[in-house]
């Protein structure tokens, strides 16, 4: 009888690029997870219905209506012209609840979200789409660049832990317990009133008319320069903290160490493999982050007084108008919710032991 030859790797085989980890084990093999994502789908579609359950019923729940709200604004509004409003909204009093919230998921599905009486009977859609423009444009791009920047800091500060760069932990935590309405005021009083470097509010100037031109463009960025900066330093430090707690767990893993046995350059095992897996948490996280960009920061919103979707829906629930109040909760519900689904798949993609659950 023969002996039973082992089976040795090939040539080209690498123990450390196959590993256990989210290093892009089994390469040019992995397979697509639909069954993962097929449930992480009808699991957010549930959730989708709920939120929108919710969201009809939430505001109804409340003392008053919008019409009551604007009639004690105009006394000279008719009880007929009333009733009409309330029809109009969807608040007629002669149709029960459920044919209200059949209604409205009629309407939704149109895509028509109503109209809004705080802002002149024009659509929510059209309301909605204004102000979550500016949001976006400065909670999204000053988010992305606190991610970036706590995370790359993270690693750094955990690779070389022990040095002088530890120092960098306690700063950035420091102003992160900081209130963010009494960082924004502060920096208001320094750079705004003090020194004069920036305006104190507003997204453009008084009597300037949004176009697209270099000098919109500049005028927009200096006005949104504080509120920006602000919101970069409040939450570089939890970003910064959770990468480097992370990068020293992973340190210790075996194939960091064998990497690092195997002479590989520093940049090679911090990068490809360290850090790599050290930002798979992270990457919820930013997820959760970035759905939350849509429902903007509130208490910066209102100190810097930004036109943005967060000062748009403290707007409409103070004045009880529930279309907008429903359209402002619906496109942060699903901004929410797309940015998880975004992040469960690219977990799977990153992750290997994900897609060897599934398989």
């Amino acid at each position: 009888m023969s002996a039973i030859a082992p089976q040795l790797p090939a040539p080209d085989f690498d123990a450390i690029e196959a590993g256990t980890s989210a290093t892009g084990a089994v390469k040019g093999r992995a397979r697509i997870p639909w069954r993962f994502l097929g449930n992480r789908a009808l699991f957010y579609l549930f959730t989708l219905w709920a939120a929108i359950t919710i969201n009809f019923f939430l505001p109804r729940l409340m003392k008053g209506d919008a019409v009551t709200a604007y009639l004690a604004r105009n006394r000279n509004v008719t009880p007929e012209a009333a009733d009409a409003l309330r029809a109009l909204l969807g608040l007629d009093t002669d149709a029960s609840l459920w044919q209200q919230y059949v209604d409205y998921w009629a309407h939704l599905l149109r895509g028509d979200l109503g109209i809004s009486l705080l802002h002149g009977m024009r659509p929510v859609t059209e309301v909605v789409g204004q102000s979550l423009i500016w949001t976006v444009a400065l909670v999204g791009f000053a988010t992305l660049i606190a991610f970036a920047v706590g995370t790359i800091g993270g690693a750094i500060v955990g690779w070389r832990r022990g040095s002088r760069l530890d120092v960098l932990i306690p700063i950035t935590t420091f102003f992160s317990t900081i209130p963010y309405f009494w960082l924004g005021l502060l920096a208001i009083s320094i750079f705004s009133v003090a020194l004069g470097w920036f305006p104190i509010g507003k997204a453009y100037g008084v009597g300037v008319a949004p176009e697209w031109s270099w000098e919109f463009v500049g005028d927009v960025i200096h006005h949104g320069f504080l509120p920006a900066a602000t919101i970069v330093i409040a939450s570089l430090g939890g970003w910064m903290l959770g990468m480097r707690n992370m990068m020293l767990t992973v340190l210790d893993e075996d194939y960091v160490t064998v990497a690092q046995a195997k002479g590989m350059p520093n940049d090679r095992v911090l990068w490809r493999y360290a850090a790599r897996n050290a930002v798979l948490p992270q990457i919820q996280s930013f997820a959760l982050a970035l759905g939350f960009i849509v429902g903007g920061t509130i208490v910066m919103e209102v100190v810097f007084s930004y036109p943005g979707v967060g000062k748009l829906l403290l707007d409409a629930t103070n004045a009880k108008d529930y279309a907008l109040m429903q359209g402002v909760f619906l496109v942060i519900t699903i901004s929410v919710l797309l940015a998880n689904l975004l992040a469960d798949v690219a977990y799977a993609f990153l992750d290997p032991r994900t897609r060897q659950t599934e398989a």
